[in-house]
């Protein structure tokens, strides 16, 4: 996953085991033979509900039934289960009493009286409109939809998903057309029913809709082909440039030549452009869920601040989906999934993206110096790090994800993305030096994540890490990862030997990327000169770097700047002023802060102030080596 910017045990009740007294006390299971069989009616999307029916075989018994919690690539207890709505459970034509859980609320038990071979549930799944969050949050419009398949089922509990045959139909608006990597068995107007797939291939097949709908084949002719498929709110956003889409064929190819191999039987970019839906991507093994401003591709700063997006998700179909942490691989959505080794997942997943994002052309050379810059200097004003490991980060990741954005900087965030970045940079330079250049970093992937075949998964512990980075040269990589990822450390390697012979340096004008995270993100970052993050809509503080100059006057997240020396702020006002302080000029914020204002001096003297990357010619240029492309026809 790529985040947006700025997510138990079960106990019996006393009603269960009343509703259960009048059918022999044994847990009613579904034959090993019969499949669930699902559908999904998503005419409603536009009144923000889908409606559900699904028929389980199953035997006399308690039965329990579980909404699915624990979301792959989320990370966490995701599951929306407070959108289920309408719920009821059947028999032979009579409703059944259920009970939900007290303890584990995604869990609900039932009776099924004697001869009862199959229960029938329905329920409505009520789509959220709110646009911050992952695949819980806007999913929908009246023109488009993005159907997770987790969010509209329950199943079995305590059954391995792997071993849980599902058949899924689902009926769309009239008109709509639709991508998905979920195999099709037939389609009849409006209706597309779906090959059985056990629960977990359908949970990793989400499916894209919509009334404007676009698909272009990236690799004409493969016999694993890939696939954009696009859905938006005017047809006009779907205008993809034809050199936009040559990069989307070129990183395809780039990825299979990074990774040596592939693991989808096809693969499709499922893009969302959209400005009502949450922005964000989430990875799955044969596809991606990509969602982005409506103009993404018909502006060139939104087309550049997301120009990352499609490199890191493809990555995880290697880096997560075929290969993935032991403590991520859970063999159902109840049980807790362990993030400690997310600095690998999502880590060595980024620094691919980057890779990928320079060789495929999704990114010039000049736009990923400004992107890693970005990312080191991030890391290097993490104030956290001084008492927070990264693995630490790794470990709550399933409560940072959704972290408020004030005190980020001290309290640090789900870092393993940017840290890690810089980090498996480092190791691919000291790899390439151990071996005069003969070996890199994609040596290690090639041997960890490579090969070709159908999708499968293998997890793997850190031991194998190590072990896999030693197989491409000998060193102390537990050390290396012991002290870069475990150990305190207040400072980000930002040297020219660490960052492939650039270095972390600060220029007077922001770069392209830092420009364009700033339109994206609708905020004004200044955390490298007077210390603080704002919104660019209201000048509202969303956060604060601790010790700068804006901390030390008094400076704190959700205050509001209302004027700058003493004239209302704007944007240019704000740099104005910012600029003149290296000259001796003043810089004095008038603060609201809920009823009260107060005038804040600070003694800053810097100017403006931006990363950028220099080159030290004292090191050999890796950089240019790295981002190289590779791949035969690019």
């Amino acid at each position: 996953m790529i985040p947006r910017p700025g997510a138990s045990t079960i106990a019996l009740s006393a009603l269960a085991l009343l509703l259960a007294a009048a059918v022999p006390a044994r847990a009613a299971a579904p034959t090993s033979a019969a499949p669930i069989r699902l559908h999904v009616d998503a005419r409603d999307v536009g009144r923000h509900v889908l409606h559900v029916r699904e028929t389980l075989p199953v035997s006399a018994g308690t039965l329990a039934l579980a909404y699915p919690k624990w979301i792959p690539g989320e990370h966490g207890p995701t599951g929306p289960v407070i959108e289920m709505a309408g719920l009821r459970i059947e028999a032979g034509g009579r409703a059944l009493d259920w009970r939900r859980d007290d303890v584990d609320m995604y869990v609900l038990r039932t009776g099924v009286p004697k001869g009862a071979d199959r229960v029938d549930v329905a329920f409505d799944f009520l789509l959220n409109t709110e646009k911050s969050g992952y695949s819980f949050a806007s999913s929908s419009t009246p023109n488009l939809l993005l159907l997770s398949w987790n969010q509209v089922l329950v199943y079995p509990a305590g059954r391995p998903s792997d071993a849980i045959p599902f058949e899924a139909d689902l009926t769309l608006p009239e008109g709509w057309s639709y991508g998905t990597a979920l195999p099709v068995r037939s389609a009849d107007g409006s209706r597309i029913s779906f090959e059985r797939a056990s629960l977990t291939t359908l949970v990793d097949s989400p499916v894209l809709a919509g009334r404007h709908f676009r698909h272009v084949d990236l690799t004409p002719g493969d016999p694993a082909p890939a696939s954009l498929e696009m859905a938006s709110d005017d047809a006009a956003a779907l205008a993809m440039p034809d050199s936009v889409v040559a990069r989307c064929r070129s990183l395809v190819r780039e990825a299979e030549a990074f990774f040596g191999g592939r693991h989808f039987r096809s693969y499709h970019f499922l893009v969302t452009l959209s400005d009502y839906t949450a922005h964000f991507g989430l990875e799955h093994h044969e596809s991606s869920d990509d969602r982005m401003p409506e103009r993404t591709y018909l502006d060139a700063t939104l087309g550049r601040s997301a120009s990352g997006l499609l490199a890191h998700e493809l990555s995880h179909s290697w880096n997560g989906k075929y290969r993935r942490p032991a403590g991520l691989a859970t063999p159902d959505y109840g049980t807790p999934m362990k993030g400690e080794m997310l600095w690998v997942y999502e880590g060595l997943t980024n620094y691919a993206g980057w890779v990928l994002a320079g060789r495929s052309g999704m990114r010039s050379f000049d736009e990923s110096l400004g992107d890693l810059a970005l990312e080191a200097a991030m890391m290097e004003y993490d104030r956290g790090r001084e008492w927070r490991p990264l693995d630490d980060t790794a470990v709550e990741a399933q409560l940072l994800y959704g972290a408020r954005g004030g005190g980020a900087s001290w309290r640090r965030g789900v870092d393993f993305y940017r840290e890690m970045t810089v980090v498996w940079l480092e190791a691919d330079g000291l790899i390439r030096r151990l071996t005069d250049g003969a070996k890199s970093l994609e040596d290690f992937c090639h041997a960890f994540h490579g090969g070709t075949g159908g999708p499968e998964l293998r997890p793997y512990t850190r031991a194998d890490v190590v072990k896999g980075l030693n197989a491409v040269v000998p060193y102390d990589w537990d050390g290396f990862l012991r002290e870069r990822v475990d150990e305190l450390r207040p400072h980000l390697a930002t040297d020219a030997r660490s960052m492939g012979g650039w270095t972390l340096g600060w220029s007077d004008t922001a770069s392209s990327m830092q420009r364009a995270s700033n339109e994206a993100h609708h905020q004004i970052d200044e955390r490298w000169s007077f210390g603080a993050v704002l919104s660019a809509k209201d000048f509202t503080v969303q956060d604060v770097v601790p010790g700068s100059a804006a901390a030390d006057a008094g400076l704190a997240p959700d205050q509001v700047i209302v004027a700058v020396n003493g004239r209302s702020v704007d944007a240019d006002a704000l740099h104005d002023a910012i600029r003149a302080t290296r000259d001796g000029g003043p810089l004095e914020l008038l603060v609201r802060d809920g009823e009260f204002f107060r005038t804040l001096k600070l003694g800053y003297s810097g100017g403006l102030r931006y990363p950028v990357l220099r080159r030290d010619p004292s090191q050999p240029d890796l950089l240019h080596a790295i981002l190289a492309p590779e791949a035969a026809g690019n």
